[in-house]
């Protein structure tokens, strides 16, 4: 976010937001407010506002507004001030992003205002461990390294056979990899690939076929993916087999 007056002017002079005619009317509590329109932000506002879901973006750069302005719902204000917040109804929303990453102190001013109004769920982006931290500390719920987690995830696929890699939570992965050798033509049963390596096959796409769950009778080819499940160090010692 950019710089900007007074928090109150800001406010003040805040756009009405308005959705689409199109779209269904949906109770605001289930709404997500993004803060911030930076690329991080203006992501993740866009791609909910496609799928139909029920956003509204918040923003105090004057240049960024008139950018998004008419292409996703938008307020322009200062989210650091508490009353900004009050005056465009953050308390309503069930979700938070705060894509204000490069700026410190806005961003724990805006996630701290969050999380005094009780926003139930705040997403926020941090650009080091230590901000991070920080973060935890005063009460985001979920915090987002976005280049730290992409770098993560690239040096999985480079380093391997991985096609994608998604962490999830506290070490436990998904990831898309070609079969090891010593599973193709057998069965999942058979290649007692759980027991062995403890990971599990959730799905099996093969070549012009759709994807399907995997049940201990899914047999596996060598032109197959493998939609796979587990601790990452797991899924590392799975996926370096030849």
């Amino acid at each position: 976010m950019g710089g900007h007056g007074p928090a109150e002017e800001s406010a003040q002079h805040a756009r009405p937001w308005t959705r689409k005619d199109k779209r269904k009317e949906t109770r605001r509590d289930a709404g997500v407010l993004v803060i911030g329109l930076g690329r991080f932000g203006s992501a993740i506002a866009a791609t909910l506002d496609r799928l139909g879901q029920d956003v509204l973006a918040v923003e105090r750069d004057p240049e960024l507004v008139a950018q998004w302005s008419g292409r996703i719902p938008l307020v322009e204000a200062d989210a650091t001030n508490p009353e900004a917040l009050d005056q465009l109804g953050a308390r309503d929303f069930a979700v938070a992003v705060v894509g204000v990453g490069s700026y410190l102190e806005a961003s724990v001013l805006i996630t701290g205002n969050l999380v005094d109004i009780g926003t139930p769920q705040i997403w926020s982006k941090a650009i080091s461990a230590e901000h991070a931290r920080i973060l935890q500390r005063i009460g985001a719920h979920h915090v987002v390294l976005p280049e730290a987690d992409a770098g993560s995830r690239v040096a999985h696929l480079v380093s391997g056979k991985m096609l994608d890699y998604i962490e999830v939570e506290d070490g436990f992965t998904v990831v898309k990899m070609r079969p090891p050798r010593e599973t193709q033509g057998f069965t999942i049963a058979q290649s007692r690939i759980r027991e062995r390596y403890g990971v599990t096959i959730i799905g099996v796409k093969s070549p012009g076929i759709d994807f399907v769950y995997a049940t201990p009778e899914t047999r596996i080819s060598a032109n197959d993916l493998l939609v796979v499940s587990g601790h990452a160090d797991l899924l590392e010692r799975f996926a370096a087999r030849p």
